[in-house]
This record gives C-alpha cells, sequence and structure tokens, in this order.
C-alpha cells in the first residue's frame, strides 16, 4: 500500500462512515478498484487496515459530541456520587441506557457469526447487492421522510434520551441488518430512529453515539489480530506510516461529513444517498457484466 492508497482509503472512510452509504462497502470496493486485495493474506490484512481507521470516525464524534458524552458519564458517576444527581445526570444515564440497549443485538450476532460473515459477505458482489437494495429502500422511503421533516417530533435535545428501552432495542434488531456489507449501519440507525420517533437530525446524532460503541469495540478486536502479529501487519499495508496517515485523513474527513449531514438532514431527505448508491452499484455491476471488472473477490 503506497501513502495515495492510505490517503485514498482514509478519505473514503471519514466521508462514508457517518453517511447512509455504507462505509464498509466503500472501503471494499475501494480496496478492489485500487488493486489492494489480490491475494487472501494482502485481503485480511486490508480489511485489518479498514476496521483500524475506522478509530478515525471515532475520534471526530468524541470530539464533535464531547458534551452527550460528557453528560453520560457524569449519569454514570452520579449512582456512585449521589450528590451529582440531577435532570441532567438523569438524562445522561437514560442515554447510556438507550446506547447499550441498542448496541446489544448488533454485538452479540456479529460475534457469534463474525467468521461466517467475512467468509460470504466481504466481497464486492454481495456489496454492490447490498448496495442498490438499500438505495431503492432509501429512494422508496423518501416521501415518509419528507413528512418527518414537516412534523419534526422528537427534535428536542433530551429526545434521545426519552426514548423508551422498546424502541432502543428496537433500532439494535435494525442494525443487525448493517452485519451485511453494503448495508450501512447508519442507514439502518437513521431509519431506526425516525421509526421510533426521533426527528431526522436526532436520529443521525443517535447513531453517531451508537457508532461509538459499536466501532470501537470492532477497532479493539481487529486491532488486537493485527498487532498480534504487527510486523506481518505492517509488511503487509507497507509500513506504520499508511496506517497513521489513514487514520488521521479518516478523522478530519469524518468530523466534516458528520456536520454536513446534520445540515443536510435538517431540511432534505435521505434520498439523494439512495440514488447515489444505486448509481454506484449500476455501474459497476455494469462494468462486471461486460468483462471490465472481476467481482468474483479474488
Amino acid at each position: 500500500m503506497s501513502i495515495f492508497d492510505a490517503i485514498v482509503l482514509g478519505l473514503v472512510e471519514g466521508i462514508t462512515e457517518y453517511l447512509p452509504v455504507s462505509s464498509t462497502g466503500h472501503l471494499i470496493l475501494a480496496s478492489w478498484l485500487l488493486g489492494l486485495d489480490d491475494s487472501p493474506v494482502q485481503r485480511a490484512a486490508m480489511h485489518q487496515f479498514e476496521i483500524i481507521i475506522q478509530g478515525g470516525a471515532i475520534l471526530a464524534v468524541i470530539g464533535l459530541y464531547r458534551r452527550p458524552i460528557a453528560v453520560m458519564l457524569r449519569g454514570l458517576a452520579s449512582l456512585a456520587y449521589p450528590a451529582w444527581r440531577g435532570p441532567r445526570a438523569r438524562n445522561g444515564r437514560l442515554l447510556l441506557r438507550n446506547i447499550i440497549l441498542s448496541c446489544l443485538p448488533a454485538a452479540i450476532l456479529g460475534l457469534l457469526l463474525r467468521a461466517w460473515i467475512k467468509e460470504r459477505f466481504f466481497a464486492p458482489a454481495p456489496v454492490l447487492l447490498a448496495l442498490g437494495l438499500g438505495g431503492a429502500l432509501m429512494v422508496a422511503l423518501a416521501p415518509w421522510h419528507k413528512d418527518r421533516l414537516k412534523r419534526m417530533g422528537g427534535d428536542s435535545a433530551e429526545a434521545m434520551a426519552q426514548l423508551s428501552m422498546s424502541a432502543a432495542l428496537t433500532v439494535g434488531l435494525l442494525q443487525c441488518l448493517a452485519l451485511w456489507p453494503g448495508t450501512s449501519r447508519s442507514l439502518v440507525t437513521i431509519l431506526g430512529g425516525m421509526m421510533v420517533g426521533l426527528s431526522p437530525r436526532r436520529a443521525a446524532e443517535y447513531s453517531f453515539l451508537l457508532a461509538l460503541p459499536v466501532l470501537g469495540g470492532a477497532c479493539l478486536v481487529e486491532g488486537r489480530e493485527a498487532l498480534s502479529d504487527p510486523e506481518g501487519f505492517f509488511t503487509a499495508i507497507g509500513g506504520v506510516a499508511p496506517a497513521l496517515i489513514g487514520l488521521l485523513v479518516a478523522t478530519v474527513s469524518a468530523a466534516f461529513a458528520i456536520r454536513w449531514l446534520v445540515e443536510w438532514l435538517s431540511r432534505s431527505t435521505l434520498g439523494v444517498f439512495g440514488w447515489w448508491r444505486i448509481g454506484l452499484a449500476s455501474a459497476l455491476g455494469l462494468a462486471a457484466a461486460l468483462g471490465w471488472l472481476n467481482i468474483s473477490g479474488g
């Protein structure tokens, strides 16, 4: 992997992690188009690299949403320090409860099916299928999304904390769909958030906060595997520099993407992202049908 490859993958990760277009799907396709998955060993190293640079997306959320994160931590600490208790601490505890409930289904299913999913779905063909199907769903739901924008219920700052336990679990169950690369964790959590009453903007912010434990867990698991043989891993990706540069680029680009998405969802629907997914899947599928690209994953 060259420095240019690391920059490209960092940009793809940062821009697409929180947009409802599937960062994993785009990273798999980008690695494929850059010729970085030519062998099983290289493909495994690239998958670990792609997961690790998601740490940049985590850092972006921590920086931009440090206040609600601090409120959740204060709410947790108030269990041990009664003097810290109050409305804000209670909201923090409720928000933390909801985040945990929304994480559990995908975390459990992901651990049970991790190897099976990697073997069958981390390849261009299933990613293109998921991109197209997800795009069609977003376009079909655009009128409903437009109606949610008009009514704008669930737009208070406390709306995420006020979700019921069943609502938080519903979002978590929908998030299991994102275990199929190309589906988009952001897509299913934003749609799930709107289904349980959040405004599009708050649903997106809930998705950002929900990403912290989800992506953090994935980074820890893959990071542990990569660092179990650091020499082999860094040799496979071209050294330490690509990893550091990819992480930095992902952090900066994710911060810009988050701010842009929140503003976009305050006034527009997800339809444009659906058309992007359909267009990308169609273009690459056509190229494969014409024999220009190989989508067998090898």
